[in-house]
């Protein structure tokens, strides 16, 4: 599988999340206790940026309509946003946080 580096692991700090434009798409990247998560960018709801929402509880609150999605598993988790959003298994590799772009998929 051919991988896609978004960044280094050092670049997102523990609780956060930070959106990585790739020529590949825009991608969601969070670090939940040093554990790496990559869901798509784009809210289902809107046009909100999930990398730059906010953190709290495993979940990340959309910045444009305050809908919130499971940073595990991509499930919405509450209105309005009903529709998941797609995950990436991570791979961490020489320090950087890559997935396989083409394997997206609905973890719920």
């Amino acid at each position: 599988m051919p991988l896609l580096p978004l960044c280094p692991t050092t670049d997102i700090a523990d609780g956060e999340g930070k959106r990585v434009d790739s020529p590949e798409g825009a991608f969601a990247v969070f670090n939940l206790g040093g554990e790496f998560f990559v869901l798509d960018n784009t809210c289902t709801h809107g046009p909100g940026n999930l990398g730059d929402g906010y953190v709290e509880n495993e979940e990340v609150e959309c910045d444009f309509h305050q809908g919130r999605f499971s940073i595990r598993t991509g499930a919405a988790t509450a209105a309005p946003c009903i529709d998941p959003v797609r995950v990436w298994d991570v791979v961490i590799q020489d320090g950087h946080i890559c997935i396989d772009p083409k394997a997206g998929h609905y973890a719920v």
